[in-house]
Protein backbone atom coordinates (compact mmCIF):
# COMPACT_ATOMS: atom_id res chain seq x y z
CA UNK A 1 0.00 0.00 0.00
CA UNK A 2 1.11 3.75 -0.61
CA UNK A 3 1.03 6.14 2.67
CA UNK A 4 1.88 9.56 2.83
CA UNK A 5 3.12 11.21 5.98
CA UNK A 6 5.53 14.00 6.99
CA UNK A 7 8.81 12.09 7.94
CA UNK A 8 11.20 15.05 10.25
CA UNK A 9 9.31 18.10 8.12
CA UNK A 10 9.31 16.36 4.90
CA UNK A 11 6.08 15.13 3.05
CA UNK A 12 7.37 11.40 1.95
CA UNK A 13 5.34 9.02 -0.28
CA UNK A 14 6.38 5.71 0.34
CA UNK A 15 4.76 2.34 -0.79
CA UNK A 16 5.05 -0.40 2.44
CA UNK A 17 4.41 -4.00 3.09
CA UNK A 18 1.37 -4.85 5.32
CA UNK A 19 3.40 -6.67 8.25
CA UNK A 20 6.58 -3.59 7.78
CA UNK A 21 7.13 -2.41 11.09
CA UNK A 22 7.82 1.27 11.44
CA UNK A 23 11.41 0.67 13.08
CA UNK A 24 12.40 -1.17 9.85
CA UNK A 25 11.09 1.43 7.95
CA UNK A 26 12.92 3.87 9.61
CA UNK A 27 16.18 2.22 9.83
CA UNK A 28 16.66 0.13 6.71
CA UNK A 29 14.21 1.95 3.94
CA UNK A 30 15.19 5.57 5.05
CA UNK A 31 18.34 5.25 6.72
CA UNK A 32 17.87 6.97 10.06
CA UNK A 33 19.88 4.89 12.29
CA UNK A 34 19.56 6.82 15.32
CA UNK A 35 16.35 4.96 16.29
CA UNK A 36 17.36 1.36 17.52
CA UNK A 37 15.74 -1.60 18.18
CA UNK A 38 16.74 -3.06 21.17
CA UNK A 39 14.19 -5.97 21.97
CA UNK A 40 11.69 -5.85 19.64
CA UNK A 41 9.16 -6.29 21.99
CA UNK A 42 8.08 -2.94 23.49
CA UNK A 43 9.96 -3.26 26.77
CA UNK A 44 12.96 -1.24 26.36
CA UNK A 45 12.55 2.36 24.34
CA UNK A 46 15.14 2.32 22.35
CA UNK A 47 13.14 2.55 19.44
CA UNK A 48 10.90 5.24 20.62
CA UNK A 49 9.65 8.43 18.19
CA UNK A 50 7.36 10.64 17.92
CA UNK A 51 4.13 9.89 16.58
CA UNK A 52 1.72 13.47 15.87
CA UNK A 53 4.55 14.40 18.41
CA UNK A 54 3.37 11.37 21.03
CA UNK A 55 6.39 9.17 21.88
CA UNK A 56 5.19 5.35 20.16
CA UNK A 57 7.38 2.39 20.05
CA UNK A 58 8.21 1.65 16.51
CA UNK A 59 8.86 -1.58 17.39
CA UNK A 60 5.43 -2.37 17.86
CA UNK A 61 3.80 0.54 14.90
CA UNK A 62 3.36 -0.83 11.56
CA UNK A 63 4.69 1.58 9.29
CA UNK A 64 0.71 1.57 7.09
CA UNK A 65 -0.10 3.73 10.80
CA UNK A 66 1.73 6.68 9.44
CA UNK A 67 -0.51 7.37 6.84
CA UNK A 68 -1.60 11.20 6.88
CA UNK A 69 0.72 11.17 10.44
CA UNK A 70 3.42 13.12 11.18
CA UNK A 71 6.80 10.70 12.23
CA UNK A 72 9.67 12.71 14.23
CA UNK A 73 12.74 10.61 14.67
CA UNK A 74 15.76 11.20 16.82
CA UNK A 75 17.36 13.02 13.65
CA UNK A 76 14.49 15.48 12.91
CA UNK A 77 15.02 16.77 16.53
CA UNK A 78 18.49 18.54 16.19
CA UNK A 79 21.57 18.64 14.18
CA UNK A 80 24.89 17.87 14.92
CA UNK A 81 25.28 22.08 13.96
CA UNK A 82 21.96 22.77 16.15
CA UNK A 83 21.43 20.19 18.60
CA UNK A 84 17.64 20.47 20.05
CA UNK A 85 17.92 21.58 24.20
CA UNK A 86 18.02 18.02 25.49
CA UNK A 87 20.38 16.36 23.14
CA UNK A 88 23.04 19.10 24.41
CA UNK A 89 21.63 18.83 27.58
CA UNK A 90 22.49 15.15 27.63
CA UNK A 91 26.35 15.62 26.54
CA UNK A 92 26.66 18.42 29.46
CA UNK A 93 25.30 16.07 32.14
CA UNK A 94 27.03 13.30 31.12
CA UNK A 95 23.56 11.23 30.84
CA UNK A 96 25.42 9.56 27.82
CA UNK A 97 27.59 6.49 28.44
CA UNK A 98 27.21 4.35 25.51
CA UNK A 99 24.53 6.08 23.78
CA UNK A 100 22.48 3.06 22.78
CA UNK A 101 19.53 3.91 24.47
CA UNK A 102 19.86 7.45 24.15
CA UNK A 103 17.97 8.24 21.12
CA UNK A 104 14.67 7.01 22.48
CA UNK A 105 14.92 8.29 25.73
CA UNK A 106 16.03 11.72 24.37
CA UNK A 107 12.85 11.14 22.04
CA UNK A 108 10.65 10.39 25.11
CA UNK A 109 11.96 13.16 26.96
CA UNK A 110 10.58 15.70 24.78
CA UNK A 111 7.16 14.39 24.42
CA UNK A 112 7.05 14.47 28.33
CA UNK A 113 8.29 18.01 28.89
CA UNK A 114 6.05 19.58 25.64
CA UNK A 115 3.48 17.70 27.89
CA UNK A 116 5.31 19.15 31.48
CA UNK A 117 7.39 21.51 30.80
CA UNK A 118 8.15 21.97 34.71
CA UNK A 119 8.68 18.33 35.65
CA UNK A 120 9.79 17.77 38.87
CA UNK A 121 12.21 14.53 39.33
CA UNK A 122 9.46 12.11 40.20
CA UNK A 123 7.83 12.95 37.08
CA UNK A 124 10.69 12.76 34.98
CA UNK A 125 11.45 9.17 36.16
CA UNK A 126 7.92 8.32 36.09
CA UNK A 127 7.94 9.56 32.06
CA UNK A 128 11.14 8.14 31.35
CA UNK A 129 9.80 4.55 33.07
CA UNK A 130 9.58 2.80 29.44
CA UNK A 131 13.17 3.58 28.85
CA UNK A 132 15.98 1.59 29.87
CA UNK A 133 19.25 1.81 30.16
CA UNK A 134 22.10 0.04 31.28
CA UNK A 135 24.85 2.12 31.40
CA UNK A 136 24.27 5.49 33.34
CA UNK A 137 22.10 4.67 36.38
CA UNK A 138 19.20 7.15 35.32
CA UNK A 139 20.53 9.83 37.76
CA UNK A 140 22.64 11.88 34.70
CA UNK A 141 19.71 11.21 32.82
CA UNK A 142 17.16 12.50 35.38
CA UNK A 143 19.57 15.48 35.92
CA UNK A 144 19.97 16.62 31.60
CA UNK A 145 16.12 16.22 31.98
CA UNK A 146 15.44 18.95 34.42
CA UNK A 147 18.17 21.46 33.51
CA UNK A 148 16.47 21.77 30.16
CA UNK A 149 14.42 24.72 30.48
CA UNK A 150 10.81 25.14 28.78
Amino acid sequence: MIIRFSLNGTDTRLEVAGDERVVDLIRERLGLTGTKEGCGSGECGACSVLVDGEARLSCLMLAAQLDGRSLTTIEGLGTPEAPHPLQRSFAEHGAVQCGFCSPGMVVAAADLLARNPHASREEIREGLSGNLCRCTGYGRIVDAVKKVKP
